[in-house]
């Protein structure tokens, strides 16, 4: 193999932001790394107080590993936005650090980003029903899909998904500004700003309960959610964009 070839960027940049962890952490990172698929994994700690530090420390000579250790706990946001600071793959998608989403099926999203069926794909837990998902769950969801369709007017399913993929020259040119849980209404918002068709691909979902880790209050994260898109949606493009330009 050319010198080249052997350093080429990988395909795909899977950002897995991790906070108190241990339980799942490295049944994900496995997973992660047994699709078909070139990619670079990177893993940001943030600020866990569990064994998470610990078990990822024993992963670091994996060299498909970039992994971060963070002391304070930023939130969900933040370790995400330090992440896409050292994405190198083409193609950049975000993958919780717990076992509700299965990682294979990166695999169809993948593939549509290449096909350039779109720049954007989300990965849906309910595009083909209510699954494995508790009525109150379902219903929220529905709820804040149905208020993004309404402000931006488009169709989807599943805003709140974890299994968001971009083209990374495309959310590296987005002026990302979240710290928490709401990263996904900011870049939902400012994706269809931007003037991005976001596709959608169904994807298996095994919800997890509070008590086996589950931090997410979607009522109340949900509440916040519809401000961030309410708000987005009549921001100037200066709040959009980096280079106030859609590319």
């Amino acid at each position: 193999m050319s010198g080249n070839l052997a350093h080429r960027p990988p395909t795909l940049s899977v950002i897995i932001p991790a906070f108190n962890e241990a339980a799942t952490i490295r049944q994900v990172v496995e997973a992660v790394k047994e699709i078909p698929i070139d990619t670079e994994i990177i893993v940001v700690n943030d600020g866990s107080t569990d064994e998470t530090s610990a078990i990822l420390e024993q992963m670091r000579d994996d060299p498909k590993l970039k992994i971060f250790q963070c002391k304070e706990n930023r939130g969900k946001g933040g370790a995400i936005r330090l992440g896409l600071e050292h994405v190198t793959g083409q193609f950049v998608v975000i993958q919780d650090a717990d076992l509700e989403l299965r990682p294979s099926d990166l695999i169809p999203i993948l593939r549509a980003l290449q096909k350039g069926i779109a720049k954007v794909v989300y990965g849906s837990r309910f595009l083909n029903g209510k699954k494995r998902a508790n009525l109150k769950t379902y219903i929220a969801n529905r709820m804040l899909a149905s208020f993004t369709n309404l402000l931006y007017h488009v169709r989807i399913t599943d805003e709140a998904t974890c299994y968001k993929a971009f083209n990374t020259s495309l959310i590296a040119s987005l002026n990302l500004t979240a710290q928490g849980f709401e990263f996904c209404p900011e870049v939902t918002a400012k994706v269809l700003r931007a003037g991005y068709h976001i596709h959608e691909v169904p994807i298996s979902y095994f919800p997890r309960t509070k008590g086996a880790g589950k931090k997410l209050q979607f009522w109340r994260e949900g509440i916040r959610a519809g401000w961030v898109l309410l708000k987005y949606r009549f921001a100037p493009t200066s709040k959009i964009l980096k280079n106030k330009q859609c590319l």
